[in-house]
């Protein structure tokens, strides 16, 4: 994996397929260096997803697919291969299911082409994970026009942990219904929890929302409940990681508070993501998956301790909130309400 510096456009790449090997942001240098990461082999994808190099369910999606195109591309044997290729990368991180929906769709592929020739099977899986990455900054795009008449004109926007373009191919989930309400024309304002332990608010969301000139705020997390009850905030718009079928959904640790003090204060709370988020398979949100990470990651920032040394340690990545308290789920194909179990399955058979 070789590191390449320096961002000089006004616009990124979270992602991007090139000659070279996968490149995409390291997000773990940001905001203080803007650096790039090449992966050249599909191991080294499955690290940089692992080590939050590249976060965010759509965008760890659009990496698993690059990931096992690279794999096939250095392949001689894929029908050995493609099961190490996909079980590599599937183990990396358990919650986004993103993350298998797309290592579903290239196995899908693949057996639909194994029979062509291994020259034209690499093409074909190639081509599939660049159409998932272009794909998504679209999807991301129509959630943002489906998801801007919700936020009220003339209010703060209260958002957690990162769904900007970071998190995605590009534009953003939850960033992509504020950037459409600017587009709009509704002035609003956005404060960003800083989001403890790994600081995605504070280090990410500022970042994209400050260099596309949206007026940004950022708060610590426990300072949530303050605002909402002040009437400033007029709405909170978060992403997801997976969505049961009954509507609960798993996002960043610390979005279930704020919801339960959204509603509390009777302030809208809206959860903006793909279809592909959606994990029907399961009927609440007690079945998900919660990933735990290392100690470290609440014991230190940026390698300073500020703990005990020898402290007990509990540190989920993720939280899942009840449908009781979302408003809507804001998706490229409409916005879900109650009863959810209705309203997404309906939404995702549409074509």
């Amino acid at each position: 994996m070789t590191n390449t510096a320096v961002l000089t456009q006004h616009t990124f790449e979270t992602i991007e397929w090139t000659p070279d090997g996968v490149v995409m942001i390291d997000q773990t240098r940001l905001p203080r260096e803007t650096v790039f990461v090449t992966c050249r082999d599909y191991i080294e994808v499955a690290d940089a997803i692992r080590n939050m190099i590249i976060r965010g369910a759509p965008a760890i999606g659009v990496a698993a697919a690059m990931g096992v195109a690279i794999g096939a591309l250095q392949s001689d044997n894929l029908d050995a291969d493609m099961p190490v290729i996909c079980e590599t990368l599937a183990k990396t991180r358990p919650t986004a299911v993103n993350l298998f929906w797309a290592i579903d769709r290239m196995k899908s592929v693949y057996a639909s082409v194994r029979h062509l020739s291994l020259d034209q099977v690499r093409e074909r899986l190639v081509t599939e994970a660049q159409k998932v990455r272009d794909e998504d900054i679209a999807i991301n795009e129509s959630i943002g026009r489906h998801g801007a008449p919700l936020v009220p004109d003339g209010k703060t926007v209260l958002t957690h942990c990162n769904a900007g373009a970071l998190a995605t191919a590009g534009f953003g989930t939850a960033l992509g219904v504020i950037r459409a309400a600017v587009q709009a024309g509704k002035k609003i304002d956005v404060f960003a929890d800083e989001t403890r332990p790994f600081l995605q608010g504070t280090r990410l969301t500022a970042w994209e929302l400050q260099r596309d000139g949206i007026e940004t705020t950022i708060i610590t997390d426990n300072m949530a409940g303050h605002f909402l009850k002040s009437g400033r905030i007029g709405c909170v718009v978060v992403g997801a990681d997976r969505i049961a079928a009954n509507g609960d959904v798993a996002n960043k640790i610390g979005t279930y508070s704020v919801a339960v003090l959204a509603k509390e204060n009777h302030v809208p709370f809206y959860v903006a993501a793909p279809i592909s988020t959606l994990d029907l398979t399961l009927s609440s949100g007690d079945q998900i998956p919660i990933e735990e990470r290392a100690a470290k990651e609440v014991t230190e920032v940026r390698g300073i301790s500020i703990a005990p040394e020898g402290i007990k340690v509990a540190n989920p990545a993720f939280d899942v909130t009840p449908n009781r308290y979302i408003s809507g789920i804001i998706t490229e194909r409409g916005v879900a309400t109650a009863p959810y179990t209705e309203s997404l399955r309906r939404l995702a058979k549409n074509a």
